[in-house]
């Protein structure tokens, strides 16, 4: 499992006083980077590899500004040339959302999914829920 921190801002924050529901997705997109390292150690988009082709978000309860959060980000199922991340968000040890996304190891220059290589599956397996 990888432990993300994060310290809402109150940019994030809508009309009724809690975090806006679109400011979830990009948390757990930040949780995700251990796992975009391993196929992209150097981040750099001219290597990129991934593409999400699904995202679910389950708002459990509010998020607020003010108090750190916790995203946990694991690996639920891996594939041939793909791979499910599950993720939770936790507020004062309570928890506030859950996720489930789909990312396909891609070839942009072929334009086609490949085979999840060996060295980063068994990267993986070291995360499965």
């Amino acid at each position: 499992m990888f432990v993300t921190r994060i310290r809402p801002r109150v940019s994030e924050t809508d009309g009724v006083g809690h975090i806006n529901n679109t400011s979830i997705p990009i948390w757990f997109e930040s949780g995700r980077d251990e796992i975009f390292r391993l196929f992209t150690p150097d981040f750099s988009f001219k290597n990129w590899k991934l593409v999400l082709v699904n995202m679910s978000i389950d708002f459990v309860n509010e998020t607020f500004y003010g108090q750190e959060v916790e995203v946990q980000t694991w690996i639920k199922k891996i594939g041939n040339t793909s791979f499910q991340i599950e993720e939770e968000l936790y507020q004062d040890n309570e928890l506030r959302a859950r996720g489930v996304c789909t990312y396909v190891h891609y070839n942009f220059v072929e334009r086609k999914p490949e085979p999840i290589p060996q060295h980063i599956r068994i990267q993986l397996e070291k995360h499965l829920r």
